[in-house]
């Protein structure tokens, strides 16, 4: 395609999207092609579950807070838009993390690496295992290795590792709160599959990730951790990072990029159909649009839910990866108080709730005392998270019902009286995809039979790899070098 410019229509625009079409027009400037990129958006703004409200100095995450620093997409993107500037990391006074363990905030022992104890003299002295629990965690060293070689859930193999206690303890309110999941439902090889790799090269949980440990301490020492170019800023040292004015600054800068360099992007575009040309003289795609307008297209990036995608493709070939993603509701209650007489230190970055707790909430982030950034010294911010896996009746409680429970749970367990100034209450229906066993492989199988039913339609997003924003962004690039390739 020397001649004439590829059209690509990228359907959705949520942080895959936006970056899927960014790579897309920025390589293809590199390669001397010349692209045409229509983002193709849904609803009525950018950003997909990326949403921050600025208010009266607040900075407040409707949907994610951050991202992992030692994943680079990320940091790459932010040094290519030009905002390595404005990283910020957590506060490094904000270290303790509670469980809550009967109604009490247990804090979690150092040493507690994703749960897996790595010092056993810390982790003996804590409350929230008991002694035989404890000492049977702490036997996963000596334990054979796994000879199954298939996917298992997450659950089932801690377990087997490291007992009951603590997946129902530790495990499940710090690794199922990632994806608002059930450990027993989620495959291990597509949302922890650093697990299974420890005990293959080190022999067990323990070994692997105290090797992990002291490997990232000599990256740090030889500064072989997250880097940019020369130019830019020191990052901050900090295991999150996020935007001192919030996600929402990545998503503002893809769009005044793509729109710079020629890109379109159209909001409440919903796309009802895809028509593959049989023969493609002009265009290989037609998109029927659900206001009756038509988009023709060479080839098309397709970043939306697994239950949307599926729809699309359906009438083309199997979806049933697709329809095996189930997805979770949850929603973020926000609420803002004055320092004087609330009553709380927030003397850690927040607390975890485990299932068998039976709260409405499922953790908490003291948001003020972990990133300096989102209130005024005078103010609080603390934000609740509700609905899991199995547990998602909550979301729907009404504005009223909901706040009361936040706060009953919020008395119970922090002693928290003080009356919020205000409240702020975000609903995200079915938006925690869940990954099954299996998920990997059939995804592998999906993707192949696109290319050889679909050619010239990639389909990528939260619901394919990981749920993490430097993931998404990762998967966004791949899709554009693929389809650059193509």
């Amino acid at each position: 395609m020397t001649n004439k410019s590829r059209r690509v229509a990228v359907l959705g625009g949520g942080i895959t999207g936006l970056s899927a079409a960014f790579y897309l027009l920025k390589l293809a400037k590199e390669r001397g092609e010349t692209v045409e990129v229509t983002v193709l958006e849904g609803s009525d703004r950018l950003g997909g579950r990326i949403h921050t409200l600025r208010r009266d100095g607040f900075v407040i995450e409707r949907g994610p807070d951050s991202f992992l620093a030692r994943k680079l997409p990320m940091i790459r993107l932010a040094e290519e838009l030009g905002l390595i500037g404005e990283l910020t990391g957590t506060n490094p006074q904000a270290k303790k993390t509670y469980i809550s363990r009967e109604g009490k905030l247990v804090s979690m022992p150092q040493g507690l690496v994703m749960g897996v104890p790595t010092d056993s003299d810390k982790f003996m002295q804590t409350e929230l295992v008991s002694e035989q629990g404890k000492l049977r965690a702490l036997q996963e060293s000596e334990l054979p290795g796994e000879a199954k070689a298939e996917d298992d859930s997450v659950g089932a193999f801690l377990e087997r590792r490291m007992g009951k206690e603590m997946v129902e303890r530790v495990f499940e309110p710090l690794l199922a709160g990632i994806h608002a999941g059930d450990l027993y439902k989620l495959g291990l090889e597509a949302t922890f599959p650093q697990f299974k790799r420890m005990v293959e090269e080190h022999g067990s949980l323990i070994a692997g990730t105290r090797a992990a440990q002291q490997h990232a301490a000599a990256a740090a020492k030889t500064g072989g951790g997250a880097s940019v170019s020369s130019a830019a800023p020191e990052l901050p040292a900090s295991v999150f990072l996020t935007f001192t004015n919030g996600l929402s600054t990545v998503i503002e800068a893809l769009e005044q990029r793509i729109r710079a360099e020629g890109g379109n992007i159209r909001l409440e575009a919903k796309v009802r159909e895809i028509e593959p040309i049989a023969e493609p003289k002009e265009a290989a795609y037609r998109l029927h649009m659900l206001d009756g307008t038509v988009c023709e297209a060479d080839q098309v990036v397709v970043t939306l839910p697994a239950y949307v995608a599926e729809e699309l493709l359906a009438p083309h070939m199997d979806v049933s990866a697709l329809s095996a993603i189930r997805y979770v509701s949850v929603a973020n209650v926000v609420l803002g108080y004055a320092a004087d007489g609330f009553g709380h230190e927030l003397d850690g970055s927040g607390f975890l709730v485990p299932r068998g707790e039976k709260r409405l909430i499922t953790a908490s982030t003291w948001t003020s005392a972990k990133w300096r950034h989102t209130a005024p010294e005078d103010k609080r911010l603390i934000r609740c998270y509700v609905g899991r896996a199995n547990d998602e009746q909550g979301v729907e409680l009404d504005d009223e019902a909901m706040t009361a429970a936040v706060r009953g749970d919020l008395r119970d367990l922090m002693g928290l009286e003080a009356q919020p100034e205000f409240v702020e209450i975000t609903r995200l229906r079915r938006s925690m995809p869940q990954y099954p066993v299996g998920h990997v492989g059939a995804i592998a199988d999906f993707r192949a039979e696109l290319a050889q039913k679909l050619p010239g339609l990639f389909a990528t997003g939260a619901a394919f790899e990981a749920v993490g924003l430097p993931d998404c962004v990762a998967q966004g690039k791949q899709a554009a070098e693929a389809l650059l390739a193509n």
